[in-house]
């Protein structure tokens, strides 16, 4: 069985798995693990090391863009952002005009953020796109 083939069959049985089983995988693998205690996002984490591991990591231009903390400027329409808070998944499409959020339409990420959270917040800040630096 190839490296690929086997990689691909250990990210399908990571579905399977609760939280504690995949921090055990982790903690065999790669020592100890995340403090996460979302099942969804440490099952996505692990997923992509495995394949990484299998495939190859991202490209060098993708490294670079990373470390330099750039973020784009625009965003097209039809891109998804997406948040998990307090263990429930947010997922918002950017629109033409303004954003989609749970079947409505919002003028900006700022107002999606107070909704989700309560609070006031940065919306860009929030969905990842902008640093507490400002950047």
């Amino acid at each position: 069985m190839s490296r690929q083939t086997q990689a691909m069959e250990e990210v399908r049985a990571l579905n399977a798995l609760g939280l504690q089983s995949l921090r055990e995988i982790w903690r065999a693998r790669y020592g100890a693990p995340p403090p996460l205690r979302s099942p969804d996002l440490l099952r996505r984490i692990l997923a992509w090391r495995v394949q990484a591991e299998a495939f190859g990591g991202l490209d060098s231009e993708t490294q670079r863009a990373l470390k330099s903390n750039t973020q784009p400027r625009g965003l097209a329409a039809g891109t998804r952002l997406v948040r998990e808070w307090r263990g429930v998944r947010h997922e918002v499409e950017v629109a033409d005009s303004g954003y989609i959020y749970d079947g409505e339409r919002w003028a900006s990420l700022s107002e999606i953020a107070r909704s989700i959270t309560g609070t006031r917040w940065n919306g860009p800040r929030f969905f990842g796109l902008r640093s507490d630096d400002g950047k």
